[in-house]
């Protein structure tokens, strides 16, 4: 493939801010290769369908799941290599499309879903299958008219950088040379670096320190090499925005909040048990600053989308030239250009009233509400919330990723908006709890999908690939995984149970205390209000809000490290001399923390197959050499590593 593109990398302009329509991709727009086959999608759907059965684990153990599209690119391109020969990078690229959906899925569901277990109430498959489905299908329908304006459009504003990652790895394994150098040697730092830490435990994931005289204030950091890896692409300034929003929650919320409550002799609500002066700094911000967070991320979202209303009119406006233009025969004859080419816009019309349509007439999809009216008015409320997060959560990730996407935290405010029109109309019973979490789950779903298909499409934008080919491969992948996930959930739930020591689902007992608070009159609106208030303040102050409210709603220990990459940037870039070697630097580096990003995303899922097989999630302990399992995966290692060697001294000597 480098030999026919006549490339060694993907063009410098990939991380310049300039229009996108003059960007060249990897592979150009007039040049027509190989790009969805059977086996492409085939292995792809595989390996979807082993990952979302793994981040169903994973996040259902400690409430966050992993990326997994550079996992499976990786995994892809050794497939290839090994058994099918000839592949080219754009097969590569439609396989990652097509899995990478599936941990998106399971994000949704395992975040909404298990309050149903905890609540006393057994869906089946079917209902966990239709809520999977709709939502995966919303979030890759509502992103195909936003890809030019998002992706194209915004090109070097938002950099995605899991998408960038990936169109990294995936090219430094195409076109070889010192691009292979750079992301295969942060492949091997990374995998190595995470099996040392959260495989064998050798040290802690996280370092806290106390800060003198802030009663309960601490700061953190997570050292997991994919944040440092974000944080690089992204650069300082979107990070220093970040790390300002947890210095707020962890260096002057906490605080407040301990010197309030103090002297409190009854637990502050929404706790009902504990005092806040036995509560430790975690203790608390899980109770009350998630709130704050809450209310920031859903008001700096409304705020993103009123920003956004003249592009999503834009984009409405160009789907409706581009289904006249199927009736306009001189308008079809002439040619769209290939890496512009999305699905048509009636498919996403058609699409998305079908799936309202089935949602309103399919009985017991949102619990026990038997009034059509009433399911309609419920599938009409999935369909706004989906749209409006979709819109938000596409935004948030081309700046954060997809691992750091606040999920939860739009699926709180669906929830918060959702329960307060439910407890409006007096459904404050059981019907009224299942209908709100049912819906916060579709759009939990197709707000986590969205960002996915977001990171994808802007690896499609920076290899050349064909978006409409990508948009079909992601409603495959959801299509082809969503039955596995779901029965995953299901059989999880049978062997351990939702709300165990083992299972404790730590986003679902937090959407379930928000849909009880709100029909029950008992949310904390002071807290929620609180964030409504930091986040206006950043708009103000004309500050990228929806940076500074995802900094608020996450821990300060992941927003450090990418603080930190971005510093580490900087510092690199400020020492070169002249533009030229700037730009070496921030290419290199860029390809360094491509390869962290993917290393740390491999190792993490391995890890993830482990905990699921033995039940052992905090990693390896001291018995893993003597077991099965623990060879099975010290073999996978083994053969990752010997990956790792000939794929890079394939591309040393190409």
């Amino acid at each position: 493939m480098a030999e026919t593109t006549g490339r060694r990398g993907l063009s410098p302009k990939a991380y310049e801010e300039i229009p996108g329509d003059q960007y060249e991709p990897y592979v150009p727009a007039e040049k027509r290769i190989l790009e969805f086959s059977w086996r492409a999608v085939l292995l792809g759907a595989l390996f979807g369908i082993m990952f979302g059965a793994a981040n169903a684990y994973l996040g259902l153990r400690v409430g966050l799941t992993v990326s997994t599209s550079i996992p499976i690119a990786v995994m892809t391109v050794a497939v290839y290599r090994a058994f099918v020969r000839g592949g080219t990078i754009l097969e590569h690229n439609i396989s990652q499309t097509v899995g990478s959906a599936s941990s998106s899925q399971a994000s949704g569901l395992i975040f909404t879903i298990p309050a149903l277990f905890l609540w006393g109430f057994s869906p089946g498959v079917l209902k966990l299958l239709v809520i999977a489905l709709a939502g995966g299908l919303l979030g890759v329908l509502f992103m195909i008219p936003l890809r030019r304006f998002l992706i194209r459009n915004e090109h070097g504003k938002l950099p995605y950088p899991e998408g960038t990652a990936c169109a990294e790895v995936l090219v430094a394994a195409d076109a070889g040379g010192s691009q292979a150098h750079n992301v295969f040697m942060g492949l091997g730092v990374g995998a190595v670096y995470t099996w040392l830490m959260r495989g064998l435990t050798l040290w802690p994931r996280d370092a806290w320190a106390k800060v003198p005289f802030l009663p309960k204030g601490q700061v953190g950091v997570d050292v997991a090499p994919a944040l440092i890896g974000v944080g690089y692409i992204l650069g300082a300034k979107i990070g220093l925005v970040m790390v300002g929003g947890a210095a707020i929650s962890w260096l002057v919320l906490i605080p407040a909040i301990e010197i309030i409550g103090r002297s409190m002799t009854e637990p502050l609500f929404p706790e009902t048990v504990r005092l806040i002066a036995d509560m430790d700094p975690e203790t608390i911000w899980t109770r009350y600053i998630r709130y704050v967070g809450a209310g920031a991320v859903a008001t700096a979202g409304i705020a993103t989308l009123i920003r956004s209303t003249p592009m999503i009119i834009a984009s409405f406006k160009e789907g409706m030239r581009g289904l006249r233009r199927r009736f306009d025969k001189t308008a079809v004859a002439q040619a769209i250009k290939r890496t512009d080419d999305d699905l048509p816009f009636n498919v996403v019309l058609i699409g998305v009233g079908l799936i309202v349509l089935f949602l309103a007439v399919m009985p017991h999809v949102f619990g026990f509400i038997e009034s059509f009216t009433v399911r309609v008015l419920a599938a009409i409320l999935v369909a706004i919330f989906a749209f409006f997060f979709v819109t938000v959560s596409s935004r948030i990730v081309g700046l954060v990723g997809v691992t750091s996407n606040p999920t939860s935290g739009m699926t709180i405010a669906t929830l918060l908006g959702t329960s307060l029109i439910f407890a409006g109309l007096g459904w404050t019973d059981d019907m009224g709890r299942v209908a709100a979490l049912s819906i916060g789950a579709v759009v939990a779903i197709a707000a986590s999908i969205a960002g996915d298909t977001s990171q994808d499409l802007k690896t499609g934008f920076l290899l050349g690939a064909t978006p409409r080919r990508q948009q079909t491969g992601e409603l495959i992948g959801v299509l082809t995984a969503g039955f596995f996930v779901c029965y995953s959930i299901l059989k999880l739930h049978e062997a351990y149970a939702f709300g165990s020591a083992e299972l404790p689902a730590p986003q679902a007992n937090m959407m379930m205390l928000v849909i009880d608070g709100v029909l029950q009159a008992e949310i904390p609106w002071r807290f929620v209000l609180i964030g409504v208030g930091l986040a206006l303040v950043a708009e103000a102050f004309r500050l990228p809000s929806l940076a500074f409210a995802v900094g608020i709603y996450l821990p300060i220990t992941t927003m450090m490290p990418i603080f930190i990459g971005g510093l580490i940037r900087k510092l690199l870039e400020g020492r070169q001399p002249t533009q030229q070697a700037k730009e070496e630097v921030r290419e290199q580096g860029v390809l360094f923390a491509s390869g962290l990003i993917g290393g740390d995303g491999i190792m993490g899922v391995l890890i993830a197959f482990w905990a699921g097989w033995k039940g052992i999630p905090q990693g390896f302990g001291h018995e893993w050499m003597g077991s099965f399992a623990g060879g099975f995966a010290l073999a996978m290692l083994v053969l990752l590593a010997i990956f790792i060697i000939r794929a890079a001294r394939r591309s040393f000597s190409a």
